[in-house]
């Protein structure tokens, strides 16, 4: 009797254990479907991927510009860099999109498309890492280059003297983590993805790191402000202390 209760427990609990695993992998399935289409090819992923052929920069400069302004908003909440009104919707949210998409998204289109020209139909070994230099020492310096003047002007650099202060001060820094992460997400690309979604895709790279290098200047404008205001004995502000100064 009692083998009997325990064989009959074990099948329920394997049955339900099946039941759950199945519906897991449903669940799965359809999440899986709606991203990439399945068989049908109408998932997001298939509807974005057709936008990347048909209207190849208009699709770049909106993933562009809304993953910049994500990325203002998100550095300053994970700062805790609130605006003097409170929240983390600040001017600079406006200024970043249109940065991604009218510099960033459009620079990257040109020089990527040319990288692309350059090695098309090649696929050795060899061509391979040829295409990662170029994009190291060549893409990589230009975009760079241009990111840091433009963040100097958002910031409110307003003279020749203070852009190139900027990029001066935080070309190499930039091209450091440009140097760790650029070869493994272009041998990633090369490797698993088509050509048209290299940008968007190379656009969600730089915002993950972005994000982290965002946080973390932001943290430390932060707390050089309050120690500043510290010293000269005042009281810290609402929402963490007062937002940076954007003036130079």
């Amino acid at each position: 009797m009692s083998v009997k209760f325990q064989e009959t427990v074990k099948t329920k609990v394997t049955e339900g254990a099946q039941k759950a695993t199945e519906k897991n992998e449903d669940f799965s399935h359809r999440i899986g479907e709606y991203l990439t289409g399945g068989e049908t090819g109408k998932g997001y992923l298939a509807a974005y991927l057709k936008q990347l052929q048909t209207n190849p920069l208009r699709t770049k400069m909106l993933t562009s510009g809304a993953l910049a302004g994500i990325q203002e908003v998100l550095a300053s909440w994970l700062a805790h860099d609130r605006s003097k009104h409170g929240h983390y919707f600040s001017s600079r949210v406006p200024k970043m999109m249109a940065y991604g998409a009218l510099i960033s998204a459009p620079l990257g289109h040109a020089l990527i498309g040319i990288l692309q020209w350059l090695f098309s139909n090649r696929t050795s070994l060899k061509a391979k890492i040829a295409q990662i230099l170029i994009s190291n020492l060549v893409v990589a310096p230009i975009q760079n280059t241009v990111y840091l003047a433009s963040m100097a002007i958002i910031a409110g650099a307003r003279t020749f003297h203070q852009i190139r202060a900027t990029v001066r001060a935080g070309f190499m820094p930039v091209m450091k983590v440009s140097w760790i992460t650029s070869p493994i997400a272009l041998a990633f690309a090369q490797k698993f993805l088509p050509e048209q979604a290299w940008v968007p895709f190379f656009n969600f790279v730089a915002f993950v790191i972005g994000t982290y290098i965002n946080t973390h200047t932001k943290k430390k404008r932060l707390a050089a402000l309050r120690k500043k205001h510290y010293g000269e004995g005042r009281g810290s502000t609402v929402g963490g202390g007062p937002r940076p100064g954007e003036g130079y």
